[in-house]
């Protein structure tokens, strides 16, 4: 049978073959049809691999600055206040030279919904370590593996468990399972949006099997096997929602 993709989504050929970027794509797209806000939805998206939904998906789109998505979307959150607003990043943007942005948008609660795909990688600038990258993981700049004496390993939605936001998980694509979670927690951080809730933010873990140097099946099991020891996946925060 051959599946339909949403009339919001174009073609991900672009995506590496095995990338988790196309799953995702495909995910905010279907969840945007489900809860009719297509001809509303305003994305922000990243320099690199996240800058091609903006050939992929027939929203209202914006290419921010390498790691201001989230300060470009909480401008168009004030200027559009009627718009649902969504920031699509990877890990580099959101937790390394967009941190600033990150914790101080969460700080202050606004009104944005934040999808943030964390493959452990800088992706498109050659596989540099980052700080997701996990101990022992080799990269281009850590090639005999990444020194957990020397650097930590930072995860995000750690940092921000303790704040006073509308929603926060953290999901896999992988699997039926990963995905069907992953697809709700969407759903559910753009609902508290359009709640009026305040800030929302879920983490996708994702396989980069050029810059992971594996296999697609191999960079899926890295993610599932590997990654999810130091990002555990669940809900964190869902306010006035079932934990």
């Amino acid at each position: 049978m051959k599946l339909k993709a949403p009339e919001c989504v174009f073609s991900s050929a672009g995506f590496c073959p095995g990338c988790g970027h196309g799953l995702a794509s495909r995910l905010v797209g279907e969840t945007a049809e489900e809860l009719n806000i297509v001809e509303k939805l305003v994305t922000v998206v990243d320099v690199a691999c996240c800058s091609f939904n903006i050939d992929y998906w027939n929203f209202d789109t914006i290419m921010a600055a390498h790691g201001r998505d989230i300060p470009t979307a909480v401008g168009v959150k004030h200027v559009r206040p009627g718009c649902p607003v969504l920031a699509y990043m990877g890990d580099g943007a959101a937790y390394s030279i967009g941190m600033a942005e990150t914790i101080h948008a969460a700080l202050r609660n606004d009104p944005v919904t934040v999808i943030v795909i964390n493959n452990s990688v800088f992706g498109m600038t050659g596989g540099q370590m980052a700080p997701t990258t996990l101990p022992g993981e080799r990269t281009a700049t850590s090639p005999k593996g990444k020194d957990p004496a020397r650097y930590g390993t930072l995860s995000g939605v750690e940092l921000l468990k303790g704040m006073d936001i509308a929603y926060l998980a953290r999901a896999e694509l992988v699997g039926v399972g990963g995905m069907a979670k992953a697809k709700r927690y969407i759903k559910k951080a753009l609902e508290h949006q359009l709640n009026g809730d305040g800030f929302s933010l879920v983490e996708l873990l994702s396989p980069c099997p050029t810059n992971l140097n594996l296999p697609p099946v191999k960079a899926k099991q890295f993610v599932h096997e590997e990654m999810t020891k130091y990002f555990p996946l669940g809900e964190f925060i869902d306010k006035g929602g079932d934990k």
